[in-house]
């Protein structure tokens, strides 16, 4: 027997099945989904909050310094700690409406006493929107444990935000074929922190006001829980369909979708 044909015998070729009607209607959907995260109370945030730059004005320089380093330390720990608390206590929340309701109290707590605790409670929030987003990674089939999915949880904090040019699925990393080792991580957070850390400066500019701010941190923290989950559904979702049908027809499909502006209603 040929060797090729045995070599083919033992590990066939999986051809992807072509896009049909339902694929279709899923791309569409995660587009509009997309479309619509940055919405109303996402614009209404980023009004009270001021838009980035102005945002990072409002912040003392030694607040601005010390951001980037909370949003990485944040990034690090709740990639180490977000799949152990979905065990014990922590299963009996696992839904996006749990995750909002306990981001948006400890949002007012971290706003009740103005920037210092609205800064304290950062990588609390931190915490809970990356744990909003592995959830919705397990429910289009991924592994909550695996540090592969937690790598890609972490590309969905890459997504830009309200106020930036660049809102949306960053789809460059829908394919790729991301290092596990601790190094890439580590790089990985380093890229994705100074997005981050511009989003949160508008958190924390809404957060200046004693007692005012625990509104704004309550406002914030729901508003931004909405934002990373709805991109997180269009991250995953993509992924979930490029496993059935190909990375390349799927991302073509909903880069035409978003392109053509004609997006269903969600």
């Amino acid at each position: 027997m040929d060797k090729d044909i045995a070599m083919d015998a033992l590990t066939p070729l999986v051809v992807p099945a072509p896009l049909d009607d339902d694929a279709h209607a899923r791309i569409a959907s995660l587009a509009a989904r997309q479309k619509k995260a940055n919405g109303v109370m996402m614009k209404a945030i980023t009004f009270v909050g001021g838009q980035v730059e102005d945002g990072l004005k409002v912040l003392p320089k030694s607040v601005r310094k010390q951001l980037n380093d909370v949003t990485r330390h944040g990034l690090r720990r709740s990639y180490d700690v977000a799949a152990l608390s979905r065990g014990g206590l922590g299963a009996r929340f696992g839904s996006d409406q749990a995750h909002r309701v306990v981001g948006t109290i400890s949002g007012a707590i971290g706003g009740f006493g103005g920037l210092p605790t609205a800064l304290a409670e950062l990588p609390v929030a931190t915490t809970l929107i990356f744990r909003a987003v592995l959830h919705v990674a397990a429910e289009y089939g991924e592994d909550p444990t695996s540090d592969e999915t937690r790598m890609e949880c972490l590309a969905v904090f890459g997504s830009g935000g309200p106020g930036t040019a660049d809102d949306g699925v960053d789809t460059a990393f829908i394919g790729a074929r991301i290092s596990l080792s601790g190094a890439a991580v580590n790089t990985l957070i380093s890229r994705v922190a100074p997005k981050f850390a511009a989003v949160l400066s508008q958190k924390l500019a809404a957060q200046t006001v004693p007692v005012l701010g625990a509104f704004a941190g309550a406002g914030t923290n729901y508003a931004f829980v909405n934002y990373y989950v709805a991109l997180a559904h269009v991250h995953f979702g993509l992924r979930q369909l490029a496993r059935e049908h190909g990375e390349q027809a799927v991302l073509d499909e909903f880069h035409r979708v978003l392109a053509a502006g004609r997006l269903p209603q969600t």
